[in-house]
């Protein structure tokens, strides 16, 4: 029986285990760069895509990376901008005007006009990407391959396949989500934090207009968020304790709408359900390190963090972006893209940032997921603080929307 693909003969320069947008995207830069890439995809060319009702948020930088890869043309009509933020802690949304963190204008201008970020569909992102990916000249995409096992020598490493096919390669991008078999396969610890607590979440239509803000109502069980769509709808997560999002969402429609506006109507106008619901667990897990002899870790493989304010796929975009800078800063100098000095520098680059924002992230969930007397008026000083400052709500904006100066090229 002949195999559904072939691999390449020779050492190539990388090949990118997992094909989610962190892969695609970084298979699609690689190849662009002159770098031979083979992107290892373990989808199931021939099955219908599950339905994904996940929207992601953007950030400013994040988007110019994207750009890079051509996919912007192909997700016009199904993204919405993404113009600031709002907070509003525990129930005082009933007293008050929420908070406003920050909003484009506390952000430089962008040549281009673009917002604090956008709003992207995941199923839509995914496929445009894969799109572009089977229009790359050069890039060898092995569709319904999977991993199994590593070999690492001083020169190469050697990617070995379900089927026993074997890749040759200068370096091996593990983009295989959390459950990592290249991470696993290395024997990489991870240090795990399970909140105890589930996320229900569903895109819903709204009555009220939403402007492009995404606003968090924090309550003691945990934040309820929603996230701008296009023809004002809204994504939503709501935390709870974990079973109470399990219960929710096998409810029938009538009665989940009926509850979310009977708690949440007058924070976010009144809801009705668009599409499927689904329901998660909320855990953390950050690899012990990024990288292997001739491997680095980039996205969930590296690090799944609390997506409290939706900065997951955007760390995962900033791997992709300070990999491919290392790789393209070391061939200009002469040297090997996959040795032990190139893959410190990703390393050193990116495990500070990650980590910081995780346990970034994790503060600011127990911080206002809980009804602590001490704990609230110190949170209203922190929201009126981020709102009346400047200076502050100016630099917000910038760690948030990824536009600095510092970053990676291709987001800058």
């Amino acid at each position: 029986m002949s195999k559904p693909y072939e691999v390449p003969d020779g050492i190539v320069d990388l090949v990118v285990v997992g094909a989610g947008p962190v892969g695609t995207s970084l298979a699609i830069l690689a190849t662009q760069r002159g770098f031979s890439t083979v992107l290892v995809d373990g989808r199931d060319p021939s099955a219908i895509p599950a339905m994904d009702t996940r929207t992601f948020a953007i950030v400013r930088g994040s988007w110019r990376l994207l750009g890079a890869t051509g996919v912007h043309p192909l997700l016009e009509g199904v993204t919405e901008p993404l113009n600031g933020l709002e907070a509003v802690d525990g129930g005082s949304h009933a007293f008050g005007a929420p908070f406003v963190l920050f909003g484009n204008e506390d952000l430089p201008e962008d040549e281009s006009g673009q917002p604090l970020g956008q709003m992207v569909p995941s199923a839509d992102l995914q496929r445009g990407l894969d799109r572009i990916t089977g229009e790359t000249e050069g890039l060898v995409w092995l569709r319904g391959a999977r991993f199994e096992r590593l070999e690492t020598g001083p020169a190469s490493a050697t990617v070995i396949l379900q089927d026993d096919a074997k890749i040759e390669t200068r370096l091996v991008a593990a983009c295989d989500g959390v459950n990592s078999s290249v991470r696993q396969a290395l024997g990489i610890g991870t240090e795990d934090h399970d909140y105890g607590k589930s996320v229900f979440a569903a895109n819903v239509k709204l009555d009220t207009p939403h402007g492009g803000i995404a606003r968090q109502l924090f309550m003691p069980e945990g934040p309820f968020a929603t996230l701008p769509m296009p023809d004002n709808r809204a994504n939503l997560a709501w935390y709870m304790k974990r079973g109470a999002a399990e219960t929710i969402a096998a409810m029938p429609v009538e009665d989940i709408e009926a509850e979310l506006n009977a708690r949440f109507e007058r924070f976010a106008g009144h809801m009705t359900i668009d599409g499927p619901v689904v329901a998660y667990p909320l855990k953390m897990k950050l690899a012990r390190q990024m990288t292997a002899p001739r491997v680095a870790l980039l996205g969930d493989a590296a690090h799944r963090i609390n997506p409290l304010a939706g900065q997951g796929l955007n760390l995962g975009i900033k791997d992709v972006a300070a990999l491919i800078d290392v790789m393209v800063e070391s061939r200009e100098v002469g040297l090997d893209h996959g040795a032990a000095t190139a893959l410190e520098r990703y390393q050193q680059w990116r495990r500070f940032d990650a980590t910081s924002v995780a346990l970034f992230m994790d503060a600011i969930d127990r911080a206002f997921s809980n009804d602590n007397a001490v704990l609230k008026p110190l949170r209203g000083l922190a929201l009126t603080a981020a709102n009346r400052i400047g200076p502050l709500r100016r630099a917000m904006a910038r760690q948030a929307s990824a536009d600095q100066t510092h970053l990676p090229s291709l987001m800058r």
